[in-house]
């Protein structure tokens, strides 16, 4: 059963840092240990494991010519927003309100620039940041200050923002430690960063293995746990407020399995179809909370969401 009623991260675009020759990660991108180990069982994605601290990403670090012939120069984005999403981005933007101080607020992996639009409708100033030119364009013409490209240490000034969020981008980043290190910088002493990525320890991963298309090179290179997400964040300058890990997808296990072509974010979807059901009755409601509890106590969600304070 698909509980990913809570999924708000789901139109954003992705952040690459790009290189053109052939390498490969020597030691862990997280704690910068030498004893990595390959996964024999995830081979086709090139996953290594860190044995001091867990973190596993993809050993390989694609090469400039491999990210453009995988993202065609313009990453393709959802172009659908549902009535749902938007309550969801109502209510992350409830949480923040206390937050406004610079009245600043950057969105890194932009998108179509959704969740930005609902922002700025409640008064913020936004910014945003994205790898694709056609985002960066459509998010100018909606008004929104962007950054192109990938991030870069001159792209904003020091303690810019009240908030700052990242949906579904950090698995994109084959150096974590060096983009939330440019976050820090941005961000106001106090102010939060909240990230959403998916749970490399999710229930769909260790059903599917490596036929789930979440693990995917070089579209995806770090894969993150709850753990190793607190880790990153504090080794960053962040202090955890809060983690969770919710979700299932039944959209996603069905494309993961072959037996459907859906697009994962769509009006027709099996999770957008799932979520509108939920939202009209109050039994399934309290079944997805339930069920997403217990996601969470047990750490098996599809997705972590976080959100770190900076110290």
């Amino acid at each position: 059963m698909e509980l990913v009623v809570e999924q708000i991260t789901t139109e954003n675009s992705v952040q690459l840092k790009k290189n053109n020759t052939t390498d490969t990660h020597s030691k862990c991108p997280l704690c910068t240990s030498k004893k990595i180990n390959n996964l024999p069982k995830f081979n086709g994605a090139k996953l290594a494991s860190c044995s001091e601290c867990s973190f596993v990403f993809s050993e390989r670090i694609p090469t400039g010519f491999e990210l453009d012939q995988f993202y065609c120069k313009d990453y393709e984005v959802t172009s659908f927003l549902s009535k749902i999403t938007i309550a969801r981005y109502n209510e992350l933007l409830d949480q923040f309100e206390k937050h406004r101080k610079t009245n600043r607020i950057l969105d890194v992996g932009s998108g179509h620039g959704f969740f930005l639009e609902t922002a700025k409708k409640r008064g913020w100033k936004v910014y945003g940041s994205d790898y694709a030119p056609g985002c960066v364009k459509l998010c100018e013409s909606k008004g929104i200050e962007m950054h192109s490209g990938t991030m870069t240490p001159d792209a904003y000034y020091p303690e810019m923002f009240d908030v700052i969020t990242s949906f579904e981008v950090l698995e994109h980043v084959n150096n974590p430690n060096e983009e939330l290190g440019y976050l820090n910088t941005f961000l106001r002493k106090g102010g939060i960063m909240y990230v959403t990525t998916p749970n490399f320890n999710s229930v769909l991963r260790y059903k599917l293995g490596e036929q789930y298309d979440v693990i995917n090179y070089p579209e995806h290179l770090t894969y993150f746990t709850q753990k190793t997400l607190i880790k990153v964040f504090e080794k960053n300058g962040f202090e955890k407020q809060k983690v969770r890990t919710t979700g299932l997808s039944l959209t996603r296990y069905r494309t993961s399995k072959g037996k459907s072509n859906q697009e994962y974010v769509s009006e027709t979807s099996d999770d957008e179809i799932l979520r509108h059901k939920i939202e009209k009755r109050w039994h399934l409601r309290t079944l997805k909370s339930t069920t997403n509890w217990g996601l969470n106590l047990l750490k098996v969600g599809d997705s972590l969401k976080g959100t770190f304070i900076k110290r």
